[in-house]
């Protein structure tokens, strides 16, 4: 296959292998070498696919570095692949310097279509996905991780995460905290053999999750519904003043206290934390 001196970006599989587009094999087999973000992950993808081209380290350590390094050989002629360890790379994944480096500097960028974990999780969803923002992974720490979700709070389309195993039951808390009941959908271990995708009130998925800890197993992609524009719906700030007051007091007192500090409707608070009591037995 003839190619011309450029940066391809190459999505790979985000787990079944056959995933893997004819025209990507033909670029990774024809590149003069491939810049991966884990040379080791990515060479046994890689020896399945029987391609022998060089590679490179290309990760967030060494990006801003090693760019120069590869617009010098694209603009001597060579060609050279983008990966990532699965999906699209620069998707939460390196490659957001070396891309703008190259177009800065003139260099042809291609970018092949393939496989994403957002995206793919997404159109399985059953939210809207007329409009929808990916906000990738939250902070680890939890100030960072609240403030960003504060700021979320008004978001109207369906939004997307990334999160690790070890922090989904934090995340999950804390959506819970901001946003009170909202619909999610988890998907995790996509395209492998233990998919799963669920869908459930965050309340509820929360405790889903806690049944069985094989269901907080594998990378997840989360996708919470956006704010209705209905103007009955109870702000997410006065959810969690009457789910405090819940846990000293009972349901029609924190409720009329609540309705109290906020101006809204008593009888609608109530009901929700009826509904709450309801679910948590």
């Amino acid at each position: 296959m003839a190619i011309s001196p450029c940066l391809y970006i190459v999505p790979t599989p985000i787990g079944n292998l056959s995933d893997i587009t004819l025209r990507a094999i033909e670029i990774l087999k024809s590149v003069d070498c491939i810049a991966a973000e884990d040379t080791r992950h990515s060479g046994i993808l890689l020896q399945h696919l029987q391609v022998k081209v060089p590679m490179l380290a290309l990760h967030d350590h060494n990006e801003q570095q090693r760019a120069g390094v590869l617009i010098q050989r694209i603009q001597q002629g060579q060609s050279i692949a983008l990966i990532s360890d699965a999906g699209t790379p620069l998707i939460s994944d390196p490659g957001y310097h070396l891309v703008k480096a190259c177009r800065d500097a003139g260099v042809k960028v291609v970018p092949l279509p393939g496989p994403c974990a957002a995206i793919t999780a997404l159109s399985a969803a059953g939210l809207p996905t007329d409009r929808f923002v990916f906000e990738g992974f939250l902070p680890a720490k939890e100030k960072g991780k609240d403030d960003r979700l504060q700021a979320l709070a008004d978001e109207t389309r369906t939004m997307v995460f990334y999160e690790s195993p070890r922090r989904v039951m934090d995340t999950l808390t804390a959506m819970y905290q901001v946003f009170g009941e909202r619909q999610i959908v988890i998907a995790r271990e996509l395209t492998k053999t233990f998919e799963t995708l669920h869908s459930l009130p965050l309340s509820e998925m929360l405790a889903w999750l806690q049944e069985d800890d094989n269901r907080t197993r594998g990378e997840f992609v989360l996708m919470l519904a956006g704010k209705t524009d209905n103007s009955d719906e109870l702000p997410a700030e006065v959810l969690r003043t009457l789910t405090l007051l819940m846990a000293d007091l009972p349901l029609k007192k924190a409720a009329a206290l609540t309705a109290e500090i906020y101006g809204v409707k008593k009888n609608a608070l109530y009901a929700w934390g009826l509904e709450k009591q309801n679910s948590e037995r």
